[in-house]
């Protein structure tokens, strides 16, 4: 049967007008009756953001502003895009980097010029073939539905599909890793290596390796993995996380070069790499990585102020004074009204102005600096929050400094990581151990309130409970313990009183909180399995 278009919102991104006309001409002879035409990277933004296409094919090549690549990113980033599209991404680069670097971007197909009609009609008819078979997986999932996907999944792997069994058995073993059933998802990795040595399925089991702690294993099968695959870039991303778990920052340095070396259009990797050979102290390599993520940040939705931000630090660690601050004023005009980026200015220009000997000028930047860190509050990040703090400390502002700490703390109480960060920044400044005091307080604080708060779970009070979690999250409203066992009293109390809309509503409210906080997605996933299953019932009666 001759596929058909007919119906199907279609939006064709080509900037060369005479390709676009024969990309038109092609999907008028399927029947395309919805086409929608953009020239460049801006316009396809837009007119997606007004209509739900359901095939986007984009040139990578684009002129200047933004290319394919940022196009895809952002429509995900923006959730312009759904399972039911299709991002078909065209070029005719042929290097290693210029294909590496789009295929990164993980689109739907992708098409090399010149192509004709029946390669279109092959990756239009593979991809629609995929998205009826797995269409109930891939809606449970987009909302965020574990364990309705899992469901979907297991009852295709019933039916014995040979051809899409390997496919079925990734996704079942991905659903298990995300809702935190590591054993079943090795189960099914091994399974697959029993008969065919297949990256994901090996990829699979290191991140298993590294979720469950066993880090050192991890790191060999991420390492062997890499030295096989080298085109694998997923697996340069997962060995830098497992060397980052043991602060091997060196080795984090060097897998991340590796990565760029292969693929260097990704604005994210540049990011890190010039944040970890900065801390490292290679400030040639990270100097060159900063100017990088700018110049693909030009036309990025990853773009941010503290890649500005960064550069100017660098410079002022090479007493480049003069180079920091008129990288600082490039950030204020390409961030004008921002202000995060003004804080993130002010913040180092009190750093600036104290080394040059200008207190005065120090000052007046520490006070613009906290006037706005007050304003943006919790709104600020919270690296951005200790570069005031230090500020302070280095201008003799304990209290002030002390005032600031406190939140950090009593938000990211548990997050270790993150308060040895804010203990070399106290170290940094001559202040060692400073915290330390407020950091025990506060970790005996959470223990006590989730201790109590269980009690009365356990009690069957379960208003008394909830009403000491709502407190504790009015004080600590980004502490993800917190946000967690709040979760799970109201979950369980819903599987008792499922009729409850209220604590439906509030339960959903914490469940993005925690995804936005950045929650492990194994320690979630166990949550949003309970939750899911609480409709199941009702939904199997209706």
């Amino acid at each position: 049967m001759k596929l058909s278009l007919a119906g199907k919102p279609i939006l064709i991104v080509e900037d060369n007008p005479v390709i676009r006309k024969s990309i038109r001409d092609m999907l008028y002879s399927l029947n395309a009756d919805t086409i929608t035409e953009a020239d460049n990277g801006v316009a396809a933004i837009n007119a997606m953001a007004k209509t739900t296409f359901e095939i986007v094919l984009c040139d990578y090549n684009l002129g200047p502003g933004k290319n394919g690549q940022q196009v895809l990113e952002e429509a995900r980033h923006r959730k312009l895009i759904d399972y039911r599209s299709i991002f078909i991404l065209i070029s005719s680069e042929q290097s290693t980097s210029a294909v590496l670097g789009a295929m990164d971007s993980k689109p739907d197909e992708y098409l090399t010029k010149p192509f004709n009609a029946q390669q279109l009609i092959s990756r239009l008819s593979r991809h629609f073939a995929r998205r009826d078979y797995l269409g109930g997986i891939e809606k449970a999932m987009a909302k965020g539905d574990l364990a309705q996907a899992i469901r979907q999944c297991d009852a295709l792997l019933e039916r014995g599909d040979v051809k899409m069994r390997l496919h079925l058995s990734k996704m079942r073993a991905e659903l298990a890793i995300a809702a935190g059933d590591f054993e079943s998802a090795r189960r099914i990795y091994l399974e697959v290596l029993q008969h065919r040595d297949l990256p994901w399925a090996r990829l699979g089991l290191g991140i298993i390796d590294l979720q469950n702690n066993n880090i050192e294993q991890a790191i060999a099968g991420f390492q062997s993995l890499v030295a096989e695959n080298p085109m694998l870039m997923e697996g340069y991303d997962w060995l830098t996380r497992a060397y980052e778990a043991l602060d091997r920052h060196q080795e984090v340095e060097q897998v991340l070069q590796q990565a760029l070396e292969l693929s260097p259009q990704s604005i994210l990797r540049q990011k890190k790499f010039a944040e970890t050979a900065d801390k490292n102290g290679n400030l040639e390599a990270a100097e060159k990585a900063y100017k990088a993520a700018l110049k693909l940040g030009k036309h990025s939705v990853h773009r941010s102020c503290s890649d500005y931000a960064g550069l100017a630090k660098l410079y002022a660690k090479t007493n480049a004074g003069e180079e920091a601050l008129k990288t600082l004023n490039e950030m204020r005009q390409e961030y004008a009204n921002q202000p995060e980026a003004e804080l993130r200015a002010a913040t180092l220009e009190a750093d600036l102005f104290r080394a040059q000997g200008d207190d005065e000028a120090a000052q007046q930047a520490l006070d613009k600096a906290l006037d706005l860190c007050g304003r943006l509050g919790g709104k600020a990040p919270r690296e951005l929050q200790l570069e005031v703090a230090r500020a302070c400390f280095l201008n003799q502002q304990h209290d002030k400094a002390e005032a600031i700490l406190h939140g950090l703390i009593q938000n990211h109480i548990d997050d270790e990581q993150f308060l040895n960060n804010l203990r070399a920044m106290q170290s940094g400044v001559g202040m060692h151990n400073y915290s330390e005091i407020q950091i025990q307080k506060t970790r005996q604080a959470l223990i006590a309130t989730n201790n109590k708060g269980v009690a009365l779970y356990k009690q069957g009070k379960f208003k008394e409970a909830l009403d000491l979690f709502e407190q504790a999250i009015a004080t600590m409203p980004e502490n993800k313990t917190i946000i967690l066992n709040m979760l799970k009293i109201i979950i369980h109390d819903l599987k008792a009183n499922p009729a409850d809309a209220d604590k439906e509503r509030r339960a959903r409210l914490l469940l993005k909180k925690a995804r936005q906080l950045g929650v492990e997605q194994h320690k979630l996933g166990v949550l949003q399995m309970e939750f899911g299953k609480l409709h199941r019932p009702a939904a199997a009666k209706a």
